[in-house]
């Protein structure tokens, strides 16, 4: 699990060696940069159907249908250089009459845009193009006639410059696609029937995509698929449907709206929509787990931001920021993660570790107060759920070297006096603890047969946002319990009811979670021996 030099065994085996200890932290969880939005603009467009999309010179495009007169039209707008002193309130339109009742789609590659729109008819097909970034597009030109009413549309690129359009309506999901100039037939989904709310795709090797709908029993769900292109998934062939999170029958709540970008790791905003007491409709984020695939579909847990909205926000991507946006705002948040290094600061560290647990404490200098004001300038990054990496060694012929332990995530701190000493102490407990502050909001059930144990840990793992791996694993780790997860259960305690049926053990390197099968004839990685 660990590589450690020559030296620095050497040096952890003398007596008289000197100790060091690298403190890292920063703000993310497990590889994963946290998001602080700035709203640049504020306007007074009404919240409805729009998309937006980011070309390859980092302009903004955002598309949106409005009201005009009697009928609703499509309206554009290109920024191109998005940023605080940026004017987001000019609108290019009113362009061509378009239905009230259904999504309309961007998408870019480079220099070409795609918006995509509907006839008032809700079944003809049309879009623009620009090959300028949006600078200019063409007139509207008709696709094809669906053979449903449609309600959503998403679309994307390929590598190769193949347009695939995804369009859903009267159940069913359809895709066509465009090589060169040509269109296909389209082709309907193998998924069965969904009533869909909403559907957003992101090429990346092959068409994923988020859908949120309801399925016959009334569930209303958020689920990912792919549409093979040959990577993860067969060329021409559908993914089935996997469960991002779920609202049962006659819970009063739904899920709308659903948009997906792959700015770091994949990352989506869709609404969730609740009609009983005290009615909202609240945006909702998540992402994947980074180094997972997409087609696997382990998601975080999705967290509310703190917006009202019907119809979603879109989310798009540039070289150093993520966007946000609907008709009436626009938001961002930097790419990049705030981190600093505090090893030089350190006078001690106080690291536990039992079953199920591991805390450290981080004594750190404090008598010329640079630690006096914390989450901003050289310090921004220490704030209450930062990632704090600890790596202890000892100084050697070849400078200074550390073997990096497990990851933890700071609970809080004090400032002490006394002495003549002033100090600060960070408090980070490790990932066991994001599990045990995790609680259900809703139940989770898998039949017997539908999941292994390991496949359901590893669901658990990534609601918040953590990695489980396997260094080794007992056979009994593929069983296929029935399972089930009520409501106001904490992740750690339906982790602890998993591991009770198998002999493994899971232990953190890094920020990664790993299980492991003890076997008495493990050999050692290392072995010590007093002089």
């Amino acid at each position: 699990m660990r590589t450690l030099s020559s030296t620095l065994l050497s040096a952890q085996r003398s007596p008289s060696s000197v100790p060091y200890v690298k403190v890292e932290v920063f703000d993310r969880v497990a590889g994963v940069n946290r998001l602080y939005w700035t709203r640049l603009y504020e306007g007074e467009e009404p919240d409805f159907y729009h998309d937006a999309t980011m070309p390859g010179d980092g302009s903004l495009m955002r598309a949106r249908v409005a009201l005009s007169g009697s009928y609703y039209y499509l309206y554009h707008q290109r920024v191109t250089d998005p940023g605080l002193e940026s004017d987001f309130s000019s609108w290019q339109g009113p362009g061509p009459q378009v239905s009230d009742s259904s999504g309309i789609a961007l998408c870019s590659r480079g220099s070409k845009v795609l918006l995509f729109h509907m006839h008032p008819d809700r079944k003809r097909l049309y879009f623009m193009e620009s090959n300028d970034y949006g600078a200019t597009f063409s007139s509207s030109i008709r696709i094809f006639i669906a053979p449903v009413e449609v309600d959503w549309m998403a679309a994307d690129i390929s590598d190769a410059g193949v347009v695939a359009l995804f369009f859903a309506g009267a159940g069913k999901v359809y895709v066509i696609k465009r090589t060169g100039a040509t269109w296909g037939g389209e082709e309907l989904w193998t998924n069965g029937q969904v009533n869909v709310t909403g559907l957003d795709c992101v090429y990346q090797g092959d068409w994923n995509l988020v859908i949120s709908g309801k399925e016959p029993g009334d569930n209303y769900k958020v689920w990912s698929s792919v549409y093979g292109d040959g990577s993860s998934q067969e060329a021409g062939t559908w993914s089935t449907l996997e469960e991002i999170t779920i609202a049962s029958a006659g819970s009063d709540m739904e899920f709308q709206c659903p948009y997906l970008d792959l700015p770091d790791t994949y990352r989506m905003v869709s609404i969730e929509k609740y009609a009983g007491s005290e009615a909202y409709a609240r945006p909702y984020w998540s992402h994947t787990i980074p180094e997972t695939t997409f087609i696997s579909s382990l998601w975080r847990e999705p967290v509310p931001l703190n917006l009202s909205s019907n119809y979603g926000l879109a989310i798009v991507h540039g070289e150093t920021h993520i966007w946000l946006a609907r008709p009436d705002g626009v938001w961002h948040a930097p790419l990049t993660t705030p981190s600093v290094e505090l090893t030089d600061e350190v006078i001690g560290v106080v690291a536990q570790i039992r079953p199920f647990s591991g805390q450290v404490s981080v004594t750190l200098r404090n008598d010329d107060g640079r630690f006096n004001t914390l989450g901003s300038g050289t310090y921004e990054a220490i704030k209450k759920g930062s990632e704090l990496q600890i790596s202890f060694g000892f100084k050697t012929p070849n400078g200074n070297e550390a073997s990096q332990g497990p990851a933890y995530w700071i609970e809080g701190w004090e400032y002490t006096m006394g002495g003549g000493e002033s100090q600060l102490i960070l408090y980070a407990q490790d990932g066991f603890s994001l599990l045990d502050r995790f609680w259900a909001r809703r139940q989770f059930t898998w039949a017997k047969g539908d999941k292994t144990i390991l496949e359901i840990l590893r669901f658990l793992f990534a609601r918040v946002g953590l990695k489980l791996a396997t260094i080794s694993s007992s056979s009994a780790i593929s069983q296929l319990p029935a399972f089930t997860i009520h409501p106001g259960d904490s992740g750690l305690t339906a982790i602890k009811r998993l591991m009770e049926m198998v002999p493994d053990v899971i232990l953190f390197v890094e920020d990664t979670a790993y299980i492991k099968n003890p076997q008495a004839s493990d050999g050692a990685d290392y072995l010590y021996e007093s002089n």
